[in-house]
């Protein structure tokens, strides 16, 4: 297909706010960006979509200064620009929200939202304008919280928002949204999709970026789509299909999935009564009991805060937990530490995978085997490192799940947010665990690397691992589990065989009760 941005079936194009021409951006063996000719149009959404590694965060971070282009112009109203930093893309209006959060959760929620970006009277800080400042922003995004709150006190939903509030107070002209609501709940994407229609009345343009389809056919204006780094396809969204999107963003790669129950053997992990209180009072989990066995793949549902992730960190050993009892193999392991939770066969893929699942200034290589090194899985007996087994091992690993890289020795953060991924559930199973737990293992990711993953769980059940997902999204959970617990306000509400799995159940029971 020619490298052309011009939307198929359009006869009155609208006026054009930044071009591309040509644009290429070369890392250490790979080519991110291949000569891309790339359009964004004014007071609309412009959805961007493809899959990880196809160039779409590359190309917001040299639209929005974090990164230089290797070759190629950035046309901003029609005049070439230089865009060095993103202190100079803000100063021509450009501003930009992150996949992953850029906070700083030892501060409050006002201090995030000026940082670099103070409001000054007379030489000094105008904090009571911009208290009031934050708290209008706040207001607007229906977010009810004080702006001297501390931000680590927040939900990973919440501190989204304040990512948001923070990006609309400045004055932005175009704003790049990269998956700003794989972190918010149903009702948390409404009010973000009320205030970028908002945006648009005040002209402002937007740069939206997700892998939620549906998300895009209500919220786009016109679509662009971009594989293995080069552009692809563009059009009006009125004029698109979820089969068309799809067809575009996987060409000749197309991935399926078929769902293969693997055989269950004995019970591996039994929970009882596993409780645990929030310090203001209430639970984070209630009375919480279940089973898992070899073999099986158990889905969790809930809505935000229905105690998903406390559920894993309660069993891994990274929250306290007041009562109950975790059996591992017969064994009670309720008052062993992590470390020891790890060495007897548990392990966690983390929700949060910047914050909690790789280490940026570290290698592919390095953080793969971070957790390994605990447990001197690459030490020869007098504790040196054994370079050329853990390079065999990560070689095997990078295979096995097909992780797009040339050398894992580059920095972690040279990869797509899917390949990260994969690099910490790599990382999980260089431990060699019995159960796996994996916290909304494909957010953020698109529908090729999702695939995988699909296929990695049941690789896993197959080989007799047990297996425990969260996901927020019904039709993945639904596709996936053998078994689905529901939780709702830190209890589980429902547990259903695959046979007795319906959305209107699932949505029943997740819903809390007074």
């Amino acid at each position: 297909m020619a490298n052309s941005a011009l939307p198929e079936g359009k006869q009155d194009e609208p006026e054009v706010i930044i071009e591309t021409r040509e644009l290429s951006r070369v890392y250490p063996g790979v080519m991110a960006l291949d000569s891309v000719n790339y359009r964004v149009y004014r007071n609309k959404v412009n959805v961007l979509i493809g899959e990880n590694g196809a160039g779409k965060s590359t190309m917001m971070k040299m639209l929005a200064g974090v990164e230089t282009p290797s070759s190629g112009q950035i046309f901003l109203d029609g005049q070439p620009v230089t865009l060095g930093s993103t202190h100079e893309a803000e100063k021509h209006g450009i501003s930009i929200i992150f996949q992953e959060l850029n906070l700083f959760p030892n501060m409050n929620v006002m201090d995030n939202i000026f940082i670099a970006n103070e409001v000054f009277q007379r030489g000094r800080i105008n904090e009571a304008w911009q208290y009031q400042l934050a708290k209008s922003l706040l207001e607007r995004l229906e977010l009810d919280v004080d702006p001297l709150t501390p931000l680590g006190e927040l939900g990973i939903g919440h501190q989204q928002l304040v990512e948001i509030a923070r990006a609309l107070s400045k004055d932005t002209r175009v704003l790049i949204m990269d998956e700003p609501t794989s972190a918010l709940s149903q009702s948390e994407v409404k009010i973000l999709f009320n205030v970028i229609e908002q945006l648009k009345r005040r002209g402002v343009t937007i740069i939206y970026i997700s892998h939620r389809l549906e998300e895009l056919m209500e919220i786009g204006d016109n679509i662009t789509i971009f594989r293995d780094g080069r552009f692809i396809s563009e059009r009006n969204v009125s004029d698109a299909s979820i089969p068309w999107i799809i067809e575009q963003m996987v060409g000749d790669k197309k991935k399926h999935f078929d769902y293969q129950p693997a055989s269950q053997g004995e019970c591996v992990l039994q929970v009882e009564g596993l409780t645990a209180l929030h310090q203001s009072g209430g639970y984070k989990l209630n009375n919480v009991g279940f089973s898992l066995h070899k073999g099986e793949v158990i889905g969790i549902y809930g809505l935000l805060g229905a105690g998903r992730t406390e559920l894993f960190k309660g069993l891994i050993g990274l929250m306290p937990c007041q009562q109950g009892t975790i059996h591992l193999n017969g064994e009670n392991i309720y008052k062993a530490s992590f470390q020891a939770r790890l060495r007897k066969g548990l392990a966690l893929v983390p929700e949060d995978r910047q914050g909690e699942g790789v280490i940026q200034m570290m290698s592919i290589q390095s953080n793969m085997t971070l957790s390994d090194f605990s447990l001197q899985g690459f030490r020869r007996a007098w504790k040196w490192l054994n370079p050329h087994k853990e390079q065999e091992r990560v070689k095997s690993m990078v295979k096995e799940l097909a992780i797009k890289v040339s050398d894992a020795g580059l920095p972690i953060t040279s990869l797509s947010g899917g390949n990260q991924q994969k690099v910490v559930l790599g990382k999980a199973l260089m431990t060699n665990p019995q159960v796996v737990l994996l916290d909304e293992p494909t957010r953020g990711i698109d529908v090729g690397a999702k695939t995988d993953v699909y296929h990695l769980i049941g690789r896993m059940a197959h080989q007799g691992l047990a297996v425990m997902f969260s996901s927020s999204e019904l039709d993945e959970v639904m596709a996936l589990a053998d078994r689905i617990l529901v939780m709702a306000d830190g209890r589980i509400t429902a547990d259903l065989s695959r046979q007795q799995i319906t959305r209107e159940r699932l949505i029943t029971a997740s819903t809390p009760q007074d």
